[in-house]
């Protein structure tokens, strides 16, 4: 989700190379505005949460439960970019 968020971003004219700076103007050029559905900034930011978990806790492994959850707002996070960027080269 962070790269389509970026691509989504740069759609926009914004460019960010932090995983923080991208989920918050996100959140402000997406959310905000209403441009996307706002629960795909919460999508987002739970994602950043689980690979910072994955990353840096290594004792703490994410449950199947918690992948699945995370896979199927993936899949809408992508079909909502797909279409907003399509639609957006149309006149």
């Amino acid at each position: 989700m962070f790269y389509v968020a970026t691509a989504l971003l740069e759609s926009r004219g914004c460019s960010f190379r932090k995983h923080s700076a991208v989920i918050s103007a996100f959140g402000k050029e997406f959310g905000a505005t209403g441009l996307l559905p706002p629960e795909f900034h919460k999508f987002l930011s739970s994602a950043e949460n689980a690979r910072l978990i994955g990353d840096y806790l290594a004792d703490e492994e994410p449950g199947t439960e918690d992948v699945e959850l995370h896979l199927i707002r993936a899949e809408k996070f992508i079909e909502a970019a797909v279409t907003f960027l399509s639609e957006r080269g149309k006149p």
